[in-house]
């Protein structure tokens, strides 16, 4: 770790973009501005330490001070977290976002474990920029490189652990990733002078999470959020014995790699949502947390989206009615594949519900002591799928045949729905799937992909939502044209057009010549 904390730092893309220099920081942090919390952050030289805008210590001075794109720019300029504002629960956002999707899309891979095994010229490779070109972003807009975001990623969550379990240290280090018990107190001995243990303010029982014990976390987000039209959006698309909602709870089976469990997710305290996972083993805790904030699209920053949406008159009162409207993600994409390709030309309640039958049909039995009433089984797996005669399914012959060859494509390319490449890229990848046309591509890059800019332009109820005075609806060309302004946030854009028609994404009905000939037609 680096130990230059002379040379300072400004913060860089997120806060240039705000028109903020470090002085109107300093003013900002005097005024413990909550608009600046997880944008920037503040390293105190006269006590070695990092905090977050709304600290509540006393300000230090001028000259003691230097700002922060990103967390792991500040411990890697050597400073260490701050034990009484906590960096590690400060909202995980990204003003970088619709400015360098590159980053963004690095970000998730990194947040689903891309450098556990592997290095950034891999990562690069996938993202299809060089490693040089991904560091150098990552220096711009995060201060920091794609190991060091990592590394601090590792260490906040260990953090937060210490701080809000009740997990035995062991335990710890593996829900938090490290490699080792050892290397684990060799960091935090390195980054605080004391063992971890010691960051245990209060002494309490330790309760192991292992062998399927639930781990409860808090992941913060910035306000406003819309839990309600999240929710919605959710119980609409419940899989049965998959997902259910109830007494203003989420929960879903869910599959990491081998491993199986359940998660539940559920407003916390203040600005923050309240996590339950229960998994047999604790190093899927980081993969979990990334899914979490995926699906309920906890790096948003409503109000950058919203300011530069409601530059739009037609979008403005939208806007203004749900300024927490969310883009609700996915938890996997080879399922919201399939979910996609069996609603088309259906409602969303009868691809529902033949994704349940499909679930009880093919998807793995819960074990004895995660299941419940309504939580019994898993989503089917590609391979389980790919084995099916497509005859056997509850929909037309040539849905099913698209259906199973989907499986087996992603059956033999367990990345085939990771981020990678531009938006352009994405999609002309996704259409060449079976089953998968235009409107299903944007759904799974906006949904999956956590493409911001994301946009089915060819969807009758976005076409609904904007008819003129004149009872004029526009054409999905004339739809494309007038979303331009919209970017880099089209996706949300959508999320609150669906809203004003009822949260029902309406896909296109294509002609008859096209379903009989075009098996990609959505």
């Amino acid at each position: 770790m680096s130990e230059n904390r002379e040379t300072g730092g400004c913060v860089g893309a997120m806060v240039a973009a705000m028109d903020l220099d470090d002085d109107a920081c300093y003013r900002a942090f005097s005024m413990r501005d909550a608009r600046l919390d997880g944008k920037i952050f503040v390293g105190v030289r006269s006590t070695g330490v990092y905090c977050r805008p709304i600290c509540p210590a006393r300000t230090p001075l001028r000259r003691n001070v230097s700002f922060y794109p990103s967390a792991a720019a500040a411990q890697e300029a050597g400073f260490r977290p701050c034990l009484r504002c906590r960096p590690e629960t400060s909202p995980d956002l990204g003003s970088w976002r619709g400015t360098s999707n590159t980053v963004a899309r690095a970000l998730a891979l990194i947040e689903e474990g891309a450098l556990d095994d592997g290095d950034v010229e891999a990562l690069a490779d996938r993202l299809g920029v060089g490693g040089r070109q991904l560091r150098r972003l990552f220096k711009t807009h995060l201060g920091a490189s794609p190991v060091a975001v990592a590394q601090t990623r590792r260490v906040l969550l260990a953090k937060q652990l210490i701080h809000d379990s009740a997990l035995p240290m062991g335990e710890v280090a593996l829900a938090a990733g490290f490699g080792s018990v050892r290397r684990f107190n060799e960091t935090f001995q390195q980054l605080f002078a004391r063992p971890p243990g010691d960051l245990r303010r209060a002494r309490r029982v330790e309760v192991s999470g292992a062998d399927g014990g639930t781990v409860t976390l808090r992941l913060a987000y910035r306000a406003p959020y819309d839990w309600a039209a999240m929710l919605d959006f959710l119980a609409l698309r419940a899989v049965p014995g998959v997902e259910q909602v109830a007494d203003g709870r989420y929960e879903r089976t869910l599959r990491i790699g081998g491993d199986v469990g359940r998660v539940s997710v559920a407003p916390g305290a203040g600005e923050t949502l309240e996590v339950r996972a229960q998994f047999p083993r604790l190093q899927v805790l980081p993969q979990v947390i990334a899914r979490v904030r995926r699906v309920f699209d906890l790096g948003a920053d409503p109000t950058q989206v919203n300011a530069h949406l409601s530059r739009d008159p037609a979008l403005a009162p939208l806007v203004a009615q749900r300024p927490g409207l969310r883009a609700p993600g996915a938890w996997d994409g080879f399922e919201l594949a399939v979910r996609a390709v069996l609603g088309q030309q259906i409602t969303v309640v009868g691809a529902r519900n033949i994704a349940g039958r499909l679930a009880a049909a093919y998807g793995e039995a819960l074990p004895e002591h995660l299941a419940s009433p309504g939580l019994t089984h898993l989503f089917p797996t590609a391979e389980a799928l790919a084995q099916i005669d497509p005859a056997s399914l509850p929909m037309p012959q040539a849905r099913g045949r698209a259906l199973v060859a989907l499986a087996a494509a992603a059956a033999a390319d367990r990345q085939l729905f990771a981020p990678r490449g531009t938006l352009e890229d994405a999609v002309a990848r996704l259409k060449a799937l079976p089953g998968i046309g235009e409107w299903t591509a944007q759904y799974i890059a906006l949904r999956q992909m956590r493409e911001p800019d994301a946009f089915p332009h060819g969807d009758i109820g976005l076409m609904r939502a904007l008819t003129g005075p004149d009872g004029v609806r526009p054409t999905a060309q004339q739809l494309a044209a007038r979303a331009e302004v919209w970017r880099p946030w089209r996706a949300y854009a959508a999320l609150h057009l669906w809203a004003s028609e009822g949260m029902a994404p309406a896909k296109p009905k294509p002609v008859r010549k096209e379903v009989r000939h075009d098996q990609n037609a959505a």
